[in-house]
């Protein structure tokens, strides 16, 4: 879905680097986005400050306002929100099952909620129509 998607991508996470390298090459994803991986260990204040996506933003080139997050925790969201970058909450993870943290996303107020990854293009598109971008 991501290199379909022709869009500068990156990984902004809590975990260490070698957690976030585990899970991209785990997951086959590896190769795709490295070297954009930021870690939490690289800013001063994590999550739910918004250092980490600031920081991911500027080593990316782009302007905050101009970034989409996609999140699955409520801390994530609400640094998403504070960094000043749109977010959509991912609930399709298989830690996000539990009901009580689905309600607790949405309250987190994401601009849209969905739980499949296939959706991803569709919703970008989306959000670029409704900001008046190509």
């Amino acid at each position: 879905v991501l290199a379909r998607l022709g869009l500068p991508c990156c990984v902004a996470s809590s975990g260490t680097l070698d957690r976030i390298r585990y899970a991209l090459d785990v997951t086959g994803l590896l190769e795709l986005l490295e070297p954009h991986l930021f870690s939490a260990a690289m800013v001063a204040r994590g999550k739910p400050a918004p250092d980490l996506f600031l920081h991911a933003a500027a080593k990316m080139g782009a302007i905050p306002q101009n970034c989409l997050v996609i999140e699955d925790s409520p801390a994530g969201i609400e640094a998403a929100r504070a960094a000043g970058m749109r977010v959509l909450a991912f609930t399709g993870g298989s830690h996000t099952g539990n009901p009580a943290l689905k309600a607790r996303l949405a309250s987190s107020e994401p601009d849209f909620i969905f739980a499949d990854m296939l959706q991803l293009p569709d919703l970008i598109a989306g959000l670029g129509a409704r900001a008046g971008t190509p």
